[in-house]
């Protein structure tokens, strides 16, 4: 039996539940969801499906993606939730040997982004979101350690996890990388009426860092669009689309919207790739449909 699932700190989450709830005998299997979209992923029988879009082969199927919502019979739990870890924990709510409440909690306040500005600007003093920062899959496949996160929280509580040497590397050099990245998204982001758009492809290769920073550095935007090349793939365009966490005035079902360009996700924030080529068509359409700050579904 094998968990397949995404790696953000959700994704994470979700595997330290489902290895605690059924008799996983696999390694997890770290995916995008854009590679399910597109069928690029082999799924087995046995497999556990979380955080990610359906596929009709597997056992079990938790979500919580807007877009990817089904109307045929499934296995498992979809619902509107803050996180996919907040559905598998209530789906498997006796079979638990020990509290994972505060984990779900910080999975539900990071994947809804229900954070304060102290929380944005100094990360490093809150322990869920510093580690969530450290998840990333932007450049290259990071399994070792991700598979080490979900061993450390399977059996530790999250303040002796941020003690472990490798997680603490990672929350330093996040750090010290978001405070370079708050000066970049200074001098690629304009500001397009209630859209910030940050254009990281004269860059290259796109920095990352704290997603929830441009939200702080331009209050006056509802939405904010980044787009970039994809690291593994430059022959692709990556776009990610977010409601501001504060200035909470977006109207745009995100989700809806990028669907329209192989995409997808939440109301409030989601994500399309394409090939490059047509980015001078698709970009100026989503960007102009964020400028209108129409509704465009529930």
């Amino acid at each position: 039996m094998r968990i397949v699932t995404r790696p953000d700190f959700d994704g994470v989450i979700c595997a330290v539940l489902l290895h605690e709830a059924e008799n996983i005998t696999e390694p997890v299997k770290w995916v995008e969801p854009n590679d399910m979209q597109k069928q690029r992923v082999e799924i087995h029988p046995t497999d556990i499906i979380a955080n990610l879009p359906y596929n009709e082969n597997c056992r079990l199927w938790f979500d919580h993606h807007y877009t990817n919502r089904i109307d045929s019979s499934f296995t498992g739990a979809f619902r509107k939730a803050p996180s996919a870890a907040r559905i598998i924990f209530e789906y498997y709510k006796d079979k638990f040997s020990r509290d994972f409440l505060p984990l779900v909690e910080a999975a539900d306040r990071i994947d809804s982004a229900e954070l304060t500005e102290d929380e944005v600007l100094h990360p490093e003093k809150y322990d869920a979101v510093i580690l969530s920062l450290t998840i990333s899959n932007q450049d290259e496949p990071d399994e070792a350690y991700w598979n080490r996160l979900v061993e450390l929280l399977r059996g530790k509580e999250i303040q002796d996890v941020m003690s472990d040497p490798v997680v603490k590397k990672r929350c330093n050099d996040t750090v010290v990388q978001n405070k370079e990245y708050q000066g970049l998204l200074k001098e690629y982001t304009n500001v397009q009426g209630p859209v910030a758009v940050t254009d990281f492809r004269p860059m290259g290769k796109a920095p990352a860092g704290n997603r929830f920073l441009v939200y702080s550095l331009f209050p006056e935007a509802v939405v904010h669009a980044r787009i970039r090349y994809d690291a593994r793939d430059p022959d692709r365009i990556v776009v990610n689309v977010g409601h501001s966490i504060f200035n909470r005035n977006c109207r745009v079902n995100v989700g809806l919207l990028l669907s329209e360009f192989g995409g997808g996700g939440h109301p409030g924030a989601g994500s399309c790739r394409f090939p490059a080529d047509k980015a001078d068509e698709y970009l100026p359409r989503i960007i102009d449909s964020l400028v209108r700050n129409e509704p465009t579904g529930t």
